[in-house]
Formats: structure tokens, sequence, C-alpha cells
């Protein structure tokens, strides 16, 4: 699975990809941007939550309908290059060695939201692809801000692992945020399951989730 541009995610089998349109996603005009600076909502403590771990049951201390965001430090990572930069939203970058990285903030994701955050991640997989089980998806970490030299605080994911055909190996970690109506979702695709680990390793250190600052 990979994220596309356009509000799409791209099922990747057999190094094929199959764009999923998510109509929860705006469609912009050419040349219009689709994510803006965050605001903040007066008297919201942007400073406390981003200084605090965001586990599930922490969505709702984020200011209602501000996005968060996802940096793009893995443009300077070593063997990294950046191959699309914020095209509606999403980032692409590639390794030397075959793996391929997908980054994406979407806004507008209420119809997907459900009690919780942890359930509204799930729901968010399943609108990807419905022969999703819960069971399927596994608790991970990102970093919640900071640099790669000075990492945040953790923010709690699901992470979807599958061996797609062809040998490949992928990952996609996702969050939604219910509050803040967006969802954050990276996808990771590599030729075998040594080159995943470290890829993900260094989208751990070089791409946490942002969250919105004052």
């Amino acid at each position: 699975m990979q994220l596309t541009t356009a509000g799409a995610v791209a099922l990747i089998i057999g190094g094929c990809s199959v764009d999923v349109r998510d109509p929860s996603v705006p469609t912009a005009p050419a040349g219009t941007a689709v994510l803006s600076t965050p605001t903040i909502t007066p008297g919201h403590d942007a400073a406390a939550v981003a200084a605090q771990d965001m586990p599930f049951g922490a969505g709702g201390t984020l200011a209602p309908g501000v996005p968060v965001g996802v940096s793009d430090e893995l443009r300077g990572a070593p063997g990294w290059k950046l191959e699309k930069d914020n095209v509606a939203g999403a980032s692409q970058y590639a390794k030397a060695d075959g793996c391929i990285v997908a980054a994406r903030v979407s806004t507008g994701q209420g119809p997907l939201v459900r009690e919780g955050d942890r359930e509204s991640t799930v729901a968010l997989f399943q609108y990807l692809d419905a022969t999703i089980q819960p069971s399927y998806l596994k608790p991970e970490t990102l970093h919640w801000g900071g640099t790669p030299e000075n990492p945040g605080k953790s923010v709690e994911v699901l992470v979807l692992e599958q061996a797609a055909p062809g040998g490949r190996s992928t990952a996609v970690l996702a969050r939604m945020f219910g509050t803040a109506g967006s969802s954050a979702y990276i996808s990771v695709s590599c030729p075998d399951a040594p080159t995943l680990a470290s890829a993900r390793a260094d989208v751990r250190r070089y791409l946490p989730l942002l969250p919105p600052s004052a």
C-alpha cells in the first residue's frame, strides 16, 4: 500500500499500484495547496500538547479541525532522495536499496471518525481495504515532534505488515486524529524484510508526526 496524490492510496501488488480514492479528501483545483499553515483554536495549549506523548486516548487534547503534520527530514537522510515534494499533501522518497516511502496528511476525515482514535484508525485501514481485520493491525509508536538529533515524545499508530507478490515487503503506519479531523499515514515498500526493517528505522528517526504549533 502506497500513498499517491489527490487523496488516493495505492495498493502495491507485485510492483503494480492501484489507486484507491479517499472521498473524504476534497479534490483541490490545479495549483491549489491542500494543507495550509495550521492555526490554533484560542485557549488551546499547543505547547503542552507537543510536550506530552500522544497515545490514542489523548487525541482529544488536540484543537478541533487543526491537522497534524509529517516531517520531511527523510530527504536529507543517508541513501535517501526526495522524489515528490508535498504534491497535494503527499511526499515520496526513494532509497538506493530499492525502498520507497510515501507520507501523507489528509484532512476532512470526519466520515471515518469513530468513538476513539484507535477505532477511527482501524476504520481508516478498513476503508482502504475492507478485508483488513482489526487483528491484522499492530500498535507501534513514532516520534511526536522533535528532530533526528533530538527526538520528541511518542505518538501511537497502528501498522499493517504485508508480503506483496514478487517478494517485496511492505508496511503501512497510520493514525487517525478524530478531534483534529485529520489522518497521517506512511507507507514503506522494500525489496525484502531486512531492507524494510532498516527503512522503518529511518522513518521513525526522520519522519516524526508534527503536532500543530502556535
